[in-house]
């Protein structure tokens, strides 16, 4: 509270310490800034008349700081104009004087409700922007996929991701509804799998009162709700023929009828689908519509299982332990090189999902600052080196020894090739002319 008054600032103080809130007192602008300066408050109550420096200065002044509190101004009535300035210049409200004290609590309380909301958001946009990293890597297959997933974030387009379950299909979803024009709007994720036909008829479409025993109210399907933004149908290839029969008319007309009713919905927004099953099979074998099919195969993405894109690892690792330490509250700073080299060996089966498991658990169970051997979960602990296949030629075996000796010395060295060169007793020009010939990114 920043006010010339002392009385004000009494009367004002004593009231809002009743609701339970921590109030700091200034009696000018230079002492408010000051106060700023040190605290962090989460709302500015600020006098506009007072001597010295102008509540529009202090104001000017906070937001020339770098400063986002919310921020009332109090006003007489003479100087409403200074106030409505003031609003232009970044404040949330003003309260003119004389006032009730419960007028500036209900104020207050709202302003605090803002606030709460606005550090949700930013929290949240936070969390979505963390889980953005996993969209990422230096394997040919991933890079692959990111740029045609970039290409296609602005259009219309259907996308149709592809890959083994645990591969990352909603997050990498996320990615380009956040990449494109719709980034602000809905993005609404529905799991085909493990619904009824007429529940999820009822999730995509929505329903009518009375449409069926127990819908007692009118409900918007999942699809209205994004208009403007993006529909995610995860497990896609898991959807009974009547619901193919109503999506495949959706994306043909971009209309719908709710369940039980007859008028005509059309709404405007982008369907991404995944699906973990061979959907060419599906169709041959007639459980997948041919024809819807084409129509959310239009931009197909395939995203590689981990243990193709083995060179991903190392950095996927440590994006999961800083991010599980930082939950944990813990100081994990590094993974031992003995640790890496059993995460690289791994086949990864549950693809990216389990590689997050598996370090949850070092990060929950482990000690000190470095994620050890037996950190890890016994099976990935006990997992040895496997030797070239039999049925490998020569040259074929002895390539597939160089690009897993290659890719353990630069993870070693974290992508130095000079490092890399040095460990392996290597001129650093020969070990270049070995990752290009043995393809390794």
């Amino acid at each position: 509270m920043v006010d010339d008054d002392p009385d004000i600032r009494e009367v004002v103080k004593d009231r809002l310490e009743s609701l339970g809130c921590r109030v700091l007192a200034a009696a000018n602008g230079k002492e408010g800034l000051e106060l700023l300066e040190k605290q962090s408050p989460q709302l500015v109550l600020l006098d506009i008349e007072m001597p010295d420096m102008n509540g529009l200065d202090v104001l000017k002044q906070i937001r020339a700081r770098g400063n986002e509190a919310t921020v009332v101004m109090i006003t007489a009535y003479g100087s409403i104009e200074r106030a409505v300035q003031a609003m232009k210049q970044g404040a949330y409200d003003f309260i003119p004087k004389p006032f009730e004290p419960e007028q500036i609590a209900l104020t207050v309380e709202k302003a605090l409700e803002r606030e709460r909301l606005k550090r949700e958001v930013e929290i949240l946009s936070g969390q979505i922007s963390e889980r953005y990293h996993l969209v990422t890597g230096t394997s040919a297959g991933m890079k692959e996929a990111i740029e045609t997933a970039r290409k296609a974030a602005d259009s219309k387009a259907t996308v149709l991701l592809l890959g083994e379950s645990g591969t990352g299909k909603e997050i990498f979803a996320h990615a380009i509804h956040n990449w494109g024009e719709r980034g602000r709007e809905a993005f609404i994720a529905i799991n085909c799998v493990g619904l009824s036909k007429e529940l999820l008829e009822s999730e995509l479409f929505g329903h009518e009162k009375g449409a069926f025993t127990g819908a007692h109210q009118l409900k918007r399907g999942k699809i209205e709700l994004a208009h403007g933004g993006t529909v995610f149908l995860d497990e896609i290839g898991d959807i009974s023929p009547e619901v193919q029969t109503k999506l495949l008319r959706f994306l043909q007309e971009r209309e719908f009828e709710r369940l039980g009713g007859t008028k005509s919905i059309a709404v405007d927004v982008r369907v991404i689908g995944a699906t973990n099953r061979d959907l060419d099979r599906a169709v041959k074998e007639g459980r997948f519509r041919e024809d819807l099919y084409y129509r959310l195969n239009v931009i197909p993405i395939t995203l590689p299982p981990l243990r193709d894109r083995k060179e991903d690892i190392p950095l996927l690792a440590d994006f999961f332990m800083q991010r599980f330490a930082k939950e944990a509250k813990k100081k994990f700073t590094e993974i031992t090189q003995e640790a890496k080299e059993r995460l690289l060996t791994y086949d990864w089966p549950g693809n990216v999902r389990e590689l997050a498991n598996v370090m949850e658990r070092a990060i929950v169970l482990g000690q000190g600052s470095k994620v050890t051997l037996r950190d890890l979960s016994p099976r990935i602990a006990a997992t040895e080196p496997e030797a070239p296949s039999d049925s490998l030629l020569y040259r074929e075996a002895i390539d597939a020894y160089r690009r897993q000796v290659i890719l353990r010395a630069l993870s070693q060295t974290r992508g130095n090739r000079a490092a890399a060169a040095k460990v392996l007793g290597l001129q650093r020009t020969y070990l270049s002319r070995l990752i290009k010939t043995l393809q390794i990114e």
